[in-house]
């Protein structure tokens, strides 16, 4: 498969070494190619969501991904695109770091043996017993400051209030070493990432040229942005992560129902894996009736089946459909468990003697006066049934066996579970 007209066409191409060249290497031969991820956090998020499907998307074209966790860039942090110095993190921070990330970035990818096999590597296991010596005479000597005062990251921030310390000066020499060890070792031709990564990229591309006398090529991606300018991936609440216990899978889907029709129309080719053609004719169907979000849905649907599994995705649309109004009847037990994390809950012993005083005693109305009012004018529903207040309790279906879905008004729900 001549993978980068694709890339070119979805939008996933910004800088490129020269392009004639590169698509000939990518048409005709099983390319190995790496994209980096630092352990900031001991969870990856959204933000680095396009790196992981970008080397899906080479690896389904009969490529060799090698995702990269940075045990040892981690320890420095990456000045790209950063107004301030990173807080350092100790040792053991860093290390459960890497092992948590390390597990995401196992998810998406075929690791199983095969020609195009999938392979995890960290570069703390070429560069962590290299001694400063070492590392200046064999990498520092092959890249002169002139180059690396060229490039967009270190002169923003050597323009900057808070400037650059050494420290981050020295993340360049680190990520150019990665690229020149994977293609010594591993044979990878490719390092891909965004665009802010240009710099360190071909860094790596001179180093390769003048100790191996090997051709080296390098992709970046436009950096994504929500259409505001904001850094995506962040909502007010903060990042969208990739770990369920972090931010719900209900959430995660969530955040890409939101998108707007501008954002779908640029994301949907970027993030997903169904062909372009697959992306003309959803994006066709979403802009003849918009209202249906058909664009959101399919790509919301796609990427929390890729992060938390095919389950994982279906209760997190059952939960959405429940939390927006639809019949609760036929949802899963799954989507239950899913609801229990979005929604204030309870746990009942004994069945309270009428709906008043449930509703009291789970603190969705302020008082049982209140309560009747809202059940009067028709506002309570329990497990999608309108209530009144001659309704009991113990004639209301419980939802597999235990659960009652209490719903005040449009939005306010708590769930209760019954204890037998």
């Amino acid at each position: 498969m001549n993978i980068f007209p694709e890339l070119q066409a979805r939008g996933l191409v910004h800088d490129s070494t020269p392009a004639a060249a590169l698509e000939e290497r990518l048409a005709s031969h099983s390319v190995g190619v790496y994209v980096g991820f630092d352990p900031t956090a001991n969870s990856l998020h959204v933000g680095h969501l396009l790196g992981q499907i970008s080397l899906r998307r080479l690896q389904l074209a009969g490529h060799r991904p090698f995702p990269l966790a940075g045990g040892a860039t981690g320890m420095v942090g990456d000045p790209s695109g950063r107004s301030e110095e990173r807080n350092l993190l100790d040792a053991e921070t860093l290390s459960y770091n890497v092992s948590c990330i390390s597990e995401q970035l196992s998810r998406l990818l075929d690791f199983s043996p095969g020609k195009y096999a999938a392979t995890l590597v960290n570069n703390a296991d070429w560069t962590a017993q290299v001694t400063a010596l070492d590392f200046l005479r064999d990498v520092g000597k092959h890249i002169t400051i002139n180059q690396m005062l060229a490039k967009d990251s270190v002169k923003s921030r050597l323009t900057s209030e808070n400037g650059l310390s050494f420290t981050e000066f020295s993340y360049m020499l680190l990520q150019a070493n990665d690229f020149r060890h994977l293609s010594a070792t591993h044979d990878v031709e490719l390092q891909m990432g965004g665009s802010d990564q240009w710099g360190n990229i071909t860094a790596g591309i001179d180093l390769i040229r003048k100790t191996l006398s090997r051709q080296a090529h390098g992709i970046t991606w436009p950096l994504v942005t929500r259409s505001d300018g904001s850094k995506f991936g962040k909502t007010a609440d903060g990042a969208v992560w990739l770990d369920a216990e972090r931010t719900s899978p209900y959430q995660f889907r969530q955040f890409w129902m939101q998108l707007s029709d501008a954002e779908i129309a640029r994301y949907l080719p970027q993030f997903s894996l169904s062909t372009l053609e697959e992306c003309a004719g959803i994006l066709a169907e979403h802009a003849a009736a918009p209202e249906r979000r058909v664009a959101q849905k399919h790509l919301a649907h796609e990427l929390t089946a890729m992060v938390h599994g095919t389950p994982g995705a279906q209760a997190a649309a059952q939960v959405s459909d429940i939390l927006f109004g639809a019949d609760p009847t036929s949802a899963s037990v799954e989507a239950f468990m899913a609801v229990a994390r979005e929604v204030p809950c309870s746990t009942i012993h004994e069945t309270p003697v009428d709906v008043v005083t449930l509703l009291s005693d789970i603190k969705l109305c302020s008082s049982k006066s209140e309560a009747r009012r809202t059940i009067e004018q028709g506002g309570v529903r329990i497990n999608g049934q309108v209530v009144t207040l001659e309704t009991a309790i113990n004639d209301i279906n419980e939802l597999h066996g235990k659960y009652l879905l209490v719903r005040r008004g449009k939005t306010a729900y708590h769930l209760v579970e019954k204890s037998h």
